[in-house]
């Protein structure tokens, strides 16, 4: 068998309903500006990176978008998930994106809502959602 080079993430995709909303929201939460637009029969993705390019979202507007919000229990993506380094970087993150309009609550099973941080056996886990409901998560080491 031919061995190949480890790949590494890109970039991520993510249709959204209001592209220019988004676009200020993920550059708020996670940093990152518009880079390019790349226009794509029926809309266009918006390339967002942070200043070295190590993180790169593409957020796509499609005409025939009919609004509604992102569900991750029917096929397509569930949910995107983001490693920090520890669960004190949870915790900045919480207050971080309460800056940002993401309020805290019970569970994150609305938009703009984020969980308690979950401890589990393999990681400490933060998740919280976009103004279109796309489920996000931030994972630190689990303590043992």
């Amino acid at each position: 068998m031919t061995a190949v080079t480890q790949l590494k993430l890109h970039h991520l995709a993510l249709t959204v309903t209001d592209l220019e909303s988004s676009v200020q929201w993920y550059g708020e939460v996670f940093g990152v500006h518009p880079v390019i637009d790349v226009p794509h029969p029926g809309g266009v993705g918006r390339i967002l990176a942070d200043a070295d390019h190590q993180l790169m979202i593409a957020l796509h507007r499609h005409e025939t978008n009919d609004g509604a919000l992102s569900d991750e229990t029917v096929t397509g993506l569930d949910h995107a998930g983001f490693a920090v380094g520890s669960r004190a970087d949870l915790e900045q993150w919480q207050d971080h994106l309460e800056a940002h309009g993401v309020i805290r609550a019970g569970t994150a099973d609305k938009p703009l809502t984020q969980s308690p941080i979950a401890d589990e056996p393999y990681a400490s886990v933060l998740v919280f959602r976009d103004q279109d409901n796309i489920q996000l998560e931030l994972f630190a080491p689990a303590a043992h």
